[in-house]
């Protein structure tokens, strides 16, 4: 389920990949989202990255993780990210819509989506060798989500990257959101709030 329209409606979102994953790789990922609730409380992420690749036994290479996802290369200008826990599942929910919803004077500061679905999103692969020395820009690119009513909470050198017009582009964004009410802030801040 997809949370949209404030959390005032839900839909479906076909957990199919048109282009890029085969049905194969989509079981894999829901096998692994099934599962990955019993490792949320006695692992390590590094752990859980583990088993999760033992699920997934994807033939792509590795090219990052986090507390909550872990980043594939597809070897095809894409990278797919795979959640590792309900804020992972969030963040690519929340990717998905902010990509597809946002104005689009800041879309173009957005590492674009290709397809996501239930655990996964594909994003166009950026480069992401940032450095220190670009901090300015990053206060930039902060002001103009402000002003386009997106708190880009999270937002650092290390969730950034280049496009291909040397442009900087925020490459994780699982954590902003466009309003006060977004049912992702909501859900990362208040757990039980989508109960009420």
């Amino acid at each position: 389920m997809w949370p949209i329209n404030n959390g005032k409606e839900r839909i479906h979102q076909p957990n199919k990949s048109k282009l890029l994953l085969s049905q194969q790789e989509i079981k894999a990922i829901e096998s692994w989202v099934s599962q990955m609730w019993t490792y949320q409380f006695y692992k390590t992420a590094r752990q859980i990255v583990s088993t999760a690749s033992k699920t997934l036994k994807f033939k792509y290479k590795m090219i990052g993780y986090g507390l909550n996802r872990v980043v594939y290369d597809l070897n095809n200008g894409y990278i797919l990210k795979i959640a590792l826990s309900e804020v992972g599942l969030i963040s690519n929910a929340n990717e998905a819509y902010i990509y597809n919803n946002c104005n689009k004077e800041v879309k173009k500061y957005l590492c674009p989506v290709k397809e996501y679905g239930l655990g996964w999103i594909i994003m166009k692969k950026v480069d992401t060798k940032v450095s220190i020395m670009e901090y300015t820009k990053l206060i930039k690119l902060e002001l103009k989500f402000l002003r386009y009513g997106i708190i880009p909470i999270d937002l650092r050198l290390d969730n950034v990257g280049f496009n291909e017009n040397n442009e900087m582009v925020v490459i994780d964004y699982g954590l902003f959101t466009m309003d006060l009410i977004s049912p992702f802030l909501r859900r990362l801040v208040y757990p039980r709030a989508n109960d009420r």
